[in-house]
């Protein structure tokens, strides 16, 4: 039988679901195959048969269907369905939303790596990593949703995992960032907690990762991560500026670069030469350092400039990011 005729069948069981969990599935991982099979850009005759399956596998039932084997199957095929439309979308906006919601729900999954559908999130993940279909997310503005998966990718990545899985969260982090418009505040938070000082020996495989994006796109987070430190609260040994800077290969050499500051702030402080110490005019309220334990016996963090050579060894501008300037909320 002609690969459309077996498209055609499948729809037809598609609008009459089966009752049972297992016979859902069976049927699910069918039509998996079948689309597997049909490539990019098809004929007019395989477009036709392909419609009924596309509009049947959006249907309320399936697209928010309450087992997670289900879900994981359903978005399985639909990644296979937009796989085959690539570069354009196979839904209107409002449905790819609805797909997008399904996606970040079904990446929680990746942690449970011993369940019935974990190989099949696997794949799903190295497809849209693949075709890129992740980038239009920022074309509907799901900003949400683009948090959420970065926070779901820190969050789960571990040892356990493959390196292809790995390999796959950098590629789609490392291309939201780079192509989207703006950076916000709400995106670096997941990215810069990945870089905590505590969490390279509680979570070391989502500090490389993190540590890998903050490499790869240096040149696009610069500004912005400039901007971020001023806004992030965040306490004392939280987030480890020299990590931020051993994240993008930072080799620093003196304190004679000040990029980082901007402009009007750069004749407010002086360089003392022979012990390359800063010296500020006036201490600075509600600005914490991270510092190392050595200094913890300090009464107050407000006038530690004159550590920051130890603190951040060798201050020189990477992604004009040196110190994190946090203002507390």
């Amino acid at each position: 039988m002609a690969l459309e005729d077996q498209l055609k069948d499948a729809w037809k069981n598609l609008f009459n679901l089966p009752s049972s969990i297992d016979d859902l599935l069976t049927l699910l991982d069918k039509v998996e195959n079948l689309l597997a099979n049909v490539e990019q850009e098809p004929s007019k005759l395989m477009h036709d048969a392909l419609l009924p399956i596309m509009k049947a596998l959006v249907s309320h039932e399936l697209l928010r269907h309450a087992n997670m084997d289900v879900k994981v199957s359903v978005l399985s095929c639909i990644t296979e369905i937009t796989r085959i439309t690539a570069p354009d979308a196979p839904y209107d906006d409002e449905k790819m939303k609805e797909v997008f919601q399904l996606t970040v729900v079904v990446y929680e999954n990746l942690s449970h790596l011993s369940s019935n559908s974990y190989t099949k999130v696997v794949s799903t993940l190295d497809t849209i990593a693949k075709i890129r279909s992740c980038l239009m997310m920022l074309d509907l503005e799901c900003d949400v949703l683009v948090v959420e998966m970065f926070q779901t990718f820190f969050k789960i990545i571990s040892a356990n995992h493959p390196h292809d899985v790995f390999s796959a969260m950098e590629t789609i982090v490392t291309m939201v960032i780079d192509e989207s418009d703006n950076i916000s505040l709400d995106l670096l938070i997941p990215l810069l907690a990945s870089v905590r000082k505590e969490n390279e020996t509680v979570s070391p495989i989502s500090w490389k990762l993190g540590e890998k994006v903050i490499t790869n796109c240096f040149v696009k987070l610069q500004p912005y991560l400039q901007e971020a430190m001023c806004f992030i609260s965040v306490v004392s040994d939280s987030i480890c500026p020299t990590k931020v800077g051993q994240a993008v290969g930072g080799s620093f050499k003196s304190v004679d670069n000040f990029d980082f500051l901007p402009t009007d702030e750069k004749e407010d402080f002086t360089i003392l030469e022979e012990d390359n110490v800063l010296s500020f005019p006036a201490p600075i309220t509600h600005i914490e350092f991270v510092t190392p334990d050595k200094f913890n016996v300090m009464e107050s963090t407000t006038s530690l400039f004159s550590i920051l050579p130890t603190v951040i060894p060798n201050l020189k501008q990477v992604l004009r990011v040196i110190i994190l300037l946090l203002q507390h909320y």
